[in-house]
């Protein structure tokens, strides 16, 4: 209807434009687990208030994010709601073994994961980001994490899991909001 309306609105002379969108995304249903798509009526519906009580509101945004493509229909699985759970667990636990010592191949790795999260968002590829997100996270794990690199990768997270990275942010020292922080920038000599 936006674009009947804008087109109308221009016809009638009250618009200077054609299109009321520069991008439209749209994005896909997500189903219930039967296949079909959830309603009151074939009682498939899940509310969300429970999966909140369940499993936190962080594990809800990055699995409803991590399901698939945007645009996709998929089929919702809440079974597969643990591997969000695990994913930020992990995160959890990398806050206590964040160190002062940077290590140079995972600072090249946190460029390259911030180069690729940065351009998935705008993509609304979020599967993808968070994809990035998880294997940056196993490398963090087998390597020296400093704070600072902990940091910049917590900033990642923030649009998709925004209070456990508001925690650890805090944790880690930070007074202010990690909100009022500006989102990393990669260094594209460290992409090489």
């Amino acid at each position: 209807y936006a674009r009947f309306y804008t087109k109308g609105l221009r016809d009638m002379g009250y618009l200077n434009f054609d299109e009321p969108f520069l991008k439209l995304r749209h994005q896909g249903l997500i189903m219930a687990e039967d296949g079909r798509k959830m309603s009151k009526r074939y009682g498939n519906v899940i509310n969300p208030d429970d999966i909140v009580e369940s499993y936190g509101a962080d594990t809800l945004r990055v699995y409803e994010m991590f399901m698939g493509p945007f645009q996709d229909s998929i089929a919702w699985n809440t079974q597969s709601m643990i591997g969000s759970r695990r994913f930020l667990e992990r995160v959890w636990k990398l806050a206590a073994h964040a160190g002062d010592t940077p290590d140079e191949s995972l600072e090249r790795s946190l460029h390259r994961t911030i180069k690729k999260v940065s351009e998935d968002i705008d993509l609304f590829k979020f599967n993808t980001a968070i994809s990035t997100l998880m294997i940056f996270a196993n490398e963090a794990e087998k390597k020296n994490l400093s704070k600072d690199q902990f940091g910049r990768f917590l900033q990642l997270l923030a649009p998709f899991a925004p209070h456990i990275a508001e925690e650890l942010w805090h944790e880690i020292g930070h007074i202010d909001s990690i909100q009022k922080f500006p989102f990393p920038i990669y260094d594209e000599d460290m992409l090489e």
